[in-house]
């Protein structure tokens, strides 16, 4: 049984995808041996925060469906 409605799955795995896809960037330079310069490195920090600020808004949006349905029961 899905708890949410498929518009509500579909754009949180969409933020998912997209703050992971940026996440794993940030780690290849942190963590890793990727090299950019700082004008680039502002602009991945950048692209990360806003994906995050994305998947942030579509897992509450989630998660207030989801509890609708507890609730409803």
């Amino acid at each position: 049984m899905a708890f949410v409605d498929e518009s509500t799955a579909a754009l949180y795995r969409e933020a998912w995808d997209a703050w992971s896809k940026q996440i794993e960037h940030v780690h290849r330079v942190f963590l890793g041996d990727e090299k950019l310069k700082p004008e680039q490195l502002k602009g991945l920090l950048n692209r990360e925060s806003r994906a995050k600020e994305k998947y942030e808004a579509a897992r509450l949006k989630l998660e207030g469906a989801i509890m609708k349905v507890v609730d409803e029961q």
